[in-house]
């Protein structure tokens, strides 16, 4: 136990279990099931937002920050087998508490709210006789918890869950919405039956409605309300097809449909610009990147161009095309510079000329196919002009003219599109404002339908105040309503504009933020918002209805829970003492003010009147956004200055006001970055970010990875972003702490790193994200002094320390090799020289002298190919299937890694799992190799070979599970 800094009133501190240990197997493969598409409803359906934290994760930060490590408790547990038993049962509560399926499981959920209330009286028993001890030690109460960075809210909502009062506060309005729809509106409403008309017509207010499935119940209602009306105010916009005995007779799959008008759920269209070549200047180039309209398995489709003289057209066909290569790439070239060629002319087009055409206001579109709804699947149709013509002769409403800046103009402004309405078409403009000035109409529907449910109640003078004034009655539950509609309207915005994807594989539109920024494309889907589609309105309502089930909390606290406008650097974290768990801004990764535009200007129009200060400003506030961004503030170097700056104000406020019984947990998932300087190679990003968390007076006190992305997500591998989340556990930095020398430092992450690093890999931590990993054990050292002084009597910077850091993991991987058989050993050399390269037989010949084997030998164990003097290394899909390590008379550690590659790409995990199983007790060794194989592809800039290795690696702990489990099943039938 801890008694602080020495001084009378010194609060008496105890280990959590967050900084001894963690079941860190179970969360990741926990946050990995979460992330993983086709999950259904879940909290972050909501709204749109960019690098939340999985649920899991969060829940199991929290948990762990909260609650004792049994060994601060030797007076409850005496012995280190004691302490291990109840670290055990701990770790059961955990994995049991991070199942997808226990999201909503509240008995689990009070199980673990008791076990953190009883680590929070025994600290209020340790600090009883502390000056402040009714203020910071009441038994009876557990303190607030504040995220000062809430973005998508995962964390204020977890908090919420393990039955804290939730605080949540971001610059951003956007954010701040999502935060009140997850923590703050639900639970203010729980236990309310729905007020529609229909359920009260089938008298379900007699039904229980737990959490907030009665507001659930009346999103749904009022979205299909708002469809209705919607339908009868625009539905000339969206005509259906008919199908034609004409058409039937020259497509055999329509005779079924013949005399039948069939609901559109997409129309697919083409941008276009005019020749470049000046004999054909009349012709609307079609720009396709793809021709392909369904790759499924016997129900091909696709559009052929169809070139007349000087004009063109498109035909719908069905059944696999004569070249399905040419027919993917559309009118796209295999030139860099000229992207596309003229369907008619053939002459290429270079980007220069697209984007002068697009800035000049010359980019029109064309009809490239009608997507329609039949009896089993997906109907396709070409173009007919009345189809056309009502995509493009419509007039919108209203157009957003906030312009586009920073990555979510990314490369779209280059084009012409300069403000958010220019990412739409006239005819989803006009639906669109329609649904969203509905909002009002709907709000006021509800409203009058409450106060009906009211009266009939025999309630009289009833609350009357609004949303934002803290009331329940019906006016305040109307705007509720509201405000999830606001966001179904959004949730069409993100499928229903020029951004969109048509994906032929799952024959589906594909919505626009698939990424964390807006990039061009060149054909798009224009779904239909008012049927039943992705895309649709109704569909989208219905959904943030499930996701709304998904946000109930019945905790006792839940109702005092907030989510406010705040700039973090105003937050006074001294005058609430709160825990503080949270996910900062990753310096300049992601452009939050600037992506949110997209959404905020829908949002706007109809959330002004409930909340105005929070909708005040016409576009998202930007200038005191905590993100280094070089066009907002001048240059880099600025940038950097300006994030710094602000990111060390936050920090030391932090750290002089959080709750001091508790430690802090800082996310960070964002990958290390290198400039180059007068004094060498300075590290941007998590430079400047562990520069303020040390300046703040923080000392980490541990750092778990836990994988909190997709393993193949779309930023790709080479983004400037981790597959692991970093978190740093953090306490204040005694006062009496003394600064360290050079050599003492050095000594002790020489002494501490390498251990650090076999647990990360231990716990599954990709390849990619090693380096980063290690940074957190490696600042561990260094924030546990005041400083650290060089030899000439100068304080060492945190680049310096993240240098040595850097060493000493690359000396520790290369220790490894020392674990591997000759083989492998000299496998290992040749692939850093050659890769599965051919070279010279002498070569290796000598090589193999110095590795203590022989090229015979590698030939023997099943590796090397050689042949008329020349030698390579065998590809894993040139092994042999039917190997079986149990039998290899010569059997290696790089023999087991490409096996696994070959089976685990061609078969899956599970064919993985029973190979590591016949592999045994080497295996472990093999993960070792792995990490390596992906370093030495890293540094070589090879992505596509560095990739099976990453992926190998991400894979393990479920391989491993899963073999552990195969190994139960076989020996349970002996």
């Amino acid at each position: 136990m801890s008694a602080g800094r020495g001084r009378s009133d010194a609060v008496k501190t105890v280990r959590k279990l967050i900084e001894v240990a963690l079941p860190l197997d179970a969360i990741n493969r926990a946050a990995a099931h979460e992330k993983m598409p086709g999950i259904g409803p879940h909290p972050r359906g909501l709204h749109q937002w960019w690098a939340r934290r999985p649920l899991a994760a969060a829940r199991a930060v929290l948990f762990a920050q909260l609650v004792d490590d049994p060994s601060s408790r030797p007076d409850l547990f005496p012995t280190e087998k004691e302490q291990e038993q109840e670290r055990k049962r701990l770790f059961a509560i955990l994995r049991e508490l991070v199942q997808w399926e226990n999201t909503t499981n509240e008995e689990l959920l009070e199980g673990a709210r008791e076990e953190i209330r009883e680590s929070w009286r025994r600290t209020c028993a340790d600090n009883a006789d502390h000056p402040r001890a009714s203020e910071l030690f009441d038994p009876e109460r557990l303190p607030a918890f504040h995220d000062p960075f809430a973005g998508g809210g995962a964390i204020p909502l977890e908090a919420q869950r393990l039955g804290l009062e939730a605080h949540a506060s971001d610059l951003n309005p956007v954010a701040v919405l999502i935060n009140k729809a997850m923590i703050e509106i639900p639970p203010r409403f729980a236990g309310r039956p729905p007020v529609n008309p229909e359920s009260r017509k089938r008298a379900l207010g007699a039904k229980e409605w737990k959490g907030a499935a009665g507001l659930a119940e009346d999103v749904r209602w009022y979205g299909q309300w708002m469809r209705d009306e919607a339908e009868r105010r625009i539905g000339r916009l969206y005509p259906r097809v008919r199908i034609t005995e004409e058409m039937a007779a020259e497509r055999p799959d329509l005779e079924r449909y013949a005399g039948r008008e069939l609901t559109v759920v997409a129309w697919l269209w083409a941008r276009t610009v005019h020749s470049p070549n000046p004999g054909f200047a009349e012709v609307e180039v079609p720009l396709v990147s793809n021709f392909m309209l369904s790759t499924k398995k016997g129900k091909e489709a696709w559009v052929e161009p169809i070139v007349e003289g000087r004009d063109y057209r498109f035909e719908v066909r069905v059944g696999p095309p004569p070249d399905m290569e040419t027919t993917k790439r559309g009118t796209k070239t295999a030139g860099s510079y000229s992207p596309f060629r003229c369907l008619v002319s053939g002459t290429p087009m270079p980007f220069d000329y697209l984007r002068s055409e697009g800035r000049a206001g010359r980019m029109g579109a064309r009809l490239m196919a009608i997507v329609a709804e039949g009896d089993r699947g997906r109907v396709y149709m070409s173009p007919t002009a009345e189809h056309e013509a009502n995509g493009t002769g419509t007039v919108a409403l209203w157009k957003p003219d906030v312009r586009l800046e920073g990555k979510a103009r990314a490369n779209v402004g280059n084009y012409g599109l300069t403000t958010v309405g220019d990412l739409f078409t006239e005819r989803q403009l006009a639906a669109l404002t329609t649904l969203s000035d509905l909002i009002r109409k709907a709000k006021e529907k509800a409203e009058s339908d409450a106060i009906a449910v009211e009266k009939r109640g025999g309630r009289s003078g009833m609350d009357s105040r609004t949303l934002r004034d803290g009331g329940a009655g019906p006016a305040a539950y109307a705007e509720a309503t509201s405000v999830y509609l606001a966001m179904a309207v959004d949730r069409c915005c993100d499928f229903g504009n020029t951004g969109a994807r048509w994906v032929s594989g799952n024959q589906k539109a594909m919505n626009l933020f698939s990424r964390q920024a807006i990039g061009m494309t060149w054909d798009y889907p224009e779904t239909a918002i008012l049927e039943d589609t992705v895309g649709g309105f109704l569909p989208a309502a219905h959904f943030v209805s499930d996701c709304v089930r998904k946000v109930s909390n019945t905790a006792a606290i839940a109702d005092r829970s907030t989510a406010e406008q705040h700039d973090a650097c105003a937050v006074d974290f001294r005058r609430t003492n709160p825990v503080v768990s949270t996910d900062p801004p990753y310096y300049d990764n992601i452009g939050y003010a600037d992506l949110s535009d997209f959404f905020y200007v829908w949002l706007r129009r109809p959330m002004t009147a409930l909340f105005p200060d929070l909708f005040a400003t016409l576009a998202v506030p930007k200038s005191e956004e905590m993100v280094a961004t070089p066009y907002r503030h001048g240059s880099t170097e600025d940038a950097d200055s300006f994030f710094m700056e602000r990111m060390k104000r936050v920090m030391s406020s932090m750290s002089a006001g959080v709750h001091p019984a508790f430690p802090t947990t800082i996310y960070y998932a964002f990958r290390q970055s290198e400039t180059k300087k007068e004094v060498g190679v300075v590290s941007t990003g998590w430079a400047s970010f562990l520069d303020a968390v040390m300046g703040s007076g923080f000392q980490i006190t541990g750092t778990l990875p836990l994988r909190t992305e997709q393993a193949y997500r779309m930023v790709g591998a080479g983004a400037n972003a981790l597959a692991s989340s970093i978190v740093l556990v953090c306490r204040r930095r005694p006062e009496d702490v003394r600064p360290a020398s050079w050599g003492e430092f050095r000594e002790a992450m020489q002494n501490e790193l390498p251990p650090a690093v076999v647990e990360l890999q231990k716990a599954g931590i990709a390849p990619v994200d090693l380096a980063q990993a290690a940074i957190g054990p490696g600042m561990a050292v260094f924030t546990r002094y005041s400083g650290v002084i060089d030899q000439d009597g100068e304080r060492i910077t945190v680049g310096q320390a993240l240098a040595l850091i850097n060493e000493v993991l690359d000396r520790t991987l290369a220790e490894q090799e020392g674990d591997f058989d000759p083989d492998t050993r000299w496998a290992l050399a040749w692939f850093t020289e050659h890769h599965f390269d051919e070279s010279e037989y002498g070569i290796a010949e000598t090589l193999s002298k110095a590795k203590n084997t022989s090229v015979e030998g590698l030939v023997e164990a099943g590796i090397l190919r050689s042949r008329s003097g020349r030698v390579r290394l065998l590809r894993p899909e040139e092994l042999p299937e039917d190997w079986d390590p149990r039998t290899d008379r010569r059997l290696t550690v790089w023999e087991m890694v490409h096996h696994l590659v070959r089976v685990l790409e061609g078969e899956g995990e599970i064919a993985a799992a029973r190979l590591l199983r016949r592999i045994g007790g080497p295996a472990e060794t093999a993960r070792a190799l792995a990490h390596l194989l992906y370093g030495i592809c890293d540094r070589q800039k090879r992505p596509a070979e560095a990739r099976p290795y990453n992926a190998l690696v991400l894979s393990w702990p479920e391989i491993r599970k899963l073999a552990q489990e195969d190994t139960g099943r076989q020996q349970s039938l002996l």
